[in-house]
């Protein structure tokens, strides 16, 4: 048996700066150091010795649907709500319904959003 933890998920973006911006200002991530080249890849700190890293592709061909996304967990999911509500930011539920949380079987809230490029992002309160 093998024993894993999760490091970091690496997305290719068109636009590395504005990609940067977004993650920023939405998510409040904070950049970091990328230690593993001089490359135009930027590194964002997901907490916990996680990572986001955002590697520029701008002639790449990015196709997204949302069963392909990454979760983040949070312990304050109406105030993010507002804060994505602030920034224009359109959310949905699983269905695709504007502006609208649900309740999965399990009680655990969530919704989704995309990214400039179109990855999805899951925020739930799985925490």
């Amino acid at each position: 048996m093998f024993t894993f933890s999760f490091n970091h998920v690496a997305i290719s973006v068109k636009d590395v700066d504005r990609s940067a911006a977004f993650y920023m200002k939405v998510l409040k991530l904070q950049e970091i150091e990328n230690t593993a080249s001089k490359s135009k890849t930027r590194w964002f700190s997901l907490g916990e010795g996680k990572q986001l890293h955002l590697i520029p592709r701008p002639n790449a061909e990015i196709k997204t649907n949302k069963a392909v996304h990454f979760a983040l967990a949070i312990d304050d999911i109406t105030t993010f709500i507002t804060h994505l509500n602030s920034l224009n930011i359109e959310y949905t539920d699983w269905l695709g319904t504007p502006s609208k949380d649900y309740i999965r079987n399990d009680g655990i809230r969530q919704f989704y959003f995309q990214d400039p490029d179109g990855y999805w992002i899951e925020v739930n309160e799985d925490f």
